[in-house]
């Protein structure tokens, strides 16, 4: 046995954080819903007695989030995603999901508010998401759709270049 323990919060010898160093930053995930769900299977049940192999599926992500209104520190996040396989006539299915989550975010310094919100939140909800898409795929008589881990951290930084590219055209077409 050791003669010194360690507390519950995993510090040692009586010191919990260097002096100054404030609060830890908290993200707290207060409640997931889903806002929107939409499945077609346009050519069911035909569709779903051929034996032919899956067409391609095309899947579709986009992130939003908005403070709510009269909190300082609550925000609306909200993950998109489309999947459609086939395409036109031969569509066998179309899957479109609006999965949100509130979140507190507390004590996170400015400049990490939007990667927080736009990287670390939607990577928190995205598993369930993934998951109603599997069982409405899977209740429609397909096979479950298990959309693959996504990389937010990538599509964070494509949407900052693509507004800082935006920026810089517009000052460009108004001289």
């Amino acid at each position: 046995m050791s003669d010194t323990e360690t507390p519950a919060n995993g510090a040692t010898n009586g010191s919990a954080a260097p002096a100054g160093a404030g609060p830890a930053p908290q993200i707290n995930i207060l409640t997931q819903y889903i806002k929107d769900l939409s499945f077609e299977s346009p050519r069911a049940p035909a569709a779903l007695r051929t034996a032919a192999k899956m067409p391609p599926i095309n899947i579709g992500v986009n992130v939003g989030a908005n403070q709510i209104q009269g909190s300082e520190d609550e925000y609306d996040v909200k993950l998109t995603l489309n999947a459609r396989a086939g395409e036109g006539a031969e569509t066998l299915f179309h899957a479109e999901l609006q999965y949100g989550g509130v979140f507190r975010l507390q004590n996170l310094p400015k400049e990490h508010v939007l990667p927080v919100l736009f990287v670390e939140c939607p990577r928190l909800i995205f598993p369930f998401a993934r998951q109603v898409i599997a069982d409405v795929t899977r209740n429609a008589g397909f096979p479950p759709l298990m959309i693959d881990p996504i990389d937010f951290t990538k599509l964070f930084q494509q949407r900052l270049a693509e507004e800082r590219a935006k920026a810089q055209v517009q000052p460009a077409a108004n001289a």
